[in-house]
């Protein structure tokens, strides 16, 4: 969550881009309008209660907006992060906190609402993404320079670095877990792939749906971050005590198998070339090498679960990166 708005204050208070206006009202409806028109009030409220002044222009996502702030009591530099509470968001302080006692690398909780969702966040380097070293991607079926690719593997090296100290921790009690999402995304398969209007992607979706069968009766119980990808993960501050580290943000946490995690990143910075090797550069981080084809099933997961969210959307197609990433594992397989 690196992207800086200065657009229309509200209140005096704060800036709400359009963009996560319009995210809000697209995908959470009558919820997220109520979230909107509540952000104004939800800041003040925090700036007050945790006594906190504002540092910076605000950052958005596509669900969160977060403030940059100080801690007047100490002058600790710090994030508010305001967002709708949903399956996805409730369990992030469980999981930052878990991976903080353990030393596992994400950003810390320096403090949390529960009945709003509100967070105070250790305050990272926003100017610093790991996307920045990873560079702007390629083309599919295309290539890129040397250079350009070397950059984006000393990415996916410390991304897979992160990943393998975050899926190392034991999921807490009461998260999500990748065993009910399993259910649900086969249950629901058939259906997603009856809908596909082009018969090649039928049967690409199918075969993904039977891999993720091989596998569903083993769901996994280590502590996932689940949207781990190149743009939530920032460079750690010296004031911190962070220099030199490469640190994760903004889970939406599950309980679960450590091959579920690594979609996205051969989805995000996507370059077609480049995604088995990625894919085998990640499960080595992992310690996966043997269990490579439980690892290329869960990945083949992640794309039949965005399916059936494309297709319950009214959508007749695959998105083409992420039906060119199962055609290269299956093939690879």
């Amino acid at each position: 969550m690196v992207r800086l708005t200065h657009g229309p204050r509200i209140q005096g208070v704060i800036d709400i881009p359009d963009e996560l206006i319009a995210t809000q009202y697209a995908y959470n409806g009558a919820a997220g309008r109520a979230f909107v028109a509540a952000l104004p009030g939800l800041a003040g409220r925090f700036l007050e209660e945790w006594g906190l002044r504002r540092d910076g222009a605000a950052m958005y996502g596509m669900c969160a907006l977060v403030l940059p702030v100080v801690r007047e009591a100490d002058g600790v530099p710090a994030a508010l992060k305001l967002q709708l509470v949903d399956e996805e968001t409730v369990g992030e302080p469980v999981a930052l906190r878990a991976w903080g006692a353990a030393g596992a690398g994400a950003v810390g909780v320096l403090g949390h609402d529960p009945e709003t969702g509100a967070l105070l966040l250790e305050r990272l380097d926003e100017g610093r993404p790991l996307s920045g070293m990873a560079g702007g991607g390629g083309v599919p079926g295309g290539s890129r320079l040397v250079g350009e690719v070397a950059d984006a593997r000393r990415a996916v090296a410390v991304l897979g670095g992160v990943l393998a100290r975050l899926a190392a921790v034991p999921a807490p009690e009461g998260l999500r877990t990748l065993g009910d999402a399993v259910e649900r995304m086969l249950a629901a398969a058939p259906e997603a792939v009856g809908r596909l209007a082009d018969a090649a992607e039928r049967r690409l979706l199918a075969d993904c749906a039977a891999a993720v069968g091989e596998v569903a009766g083993e769901p996994g119980d280590r502590l996932l971050h689940w949207d781990l990808h190149y743009d939530n993960i920032l460079a750690g501050r010296a004031d911190a005590g962070r220099a030199g580290e490469w640190v994760a943000l903004d889970p939406k946490p599950l309980a679960g198998d450590p091959g579920f995690e690594l979609f996205p990143a051969l989805d995000n910075l996507f370059d077609a070339g480049e995604v088995v090797w990625r894919f085998d550069a990640l499960t080595e981080a992992l310690g996966m090498e043997r269990d490579r084809e439980r690892a290329r099933a869960w990945t083949l997961g992640r794309v039949l679960q965005n399916a059936v969210w494309g297709t319950g959307d009214g959508e007749r197609e695959l998105a083409p990166d992420h039906a060119e990433i199962a055609r290269r594992l299956l093939g690879a397989g």
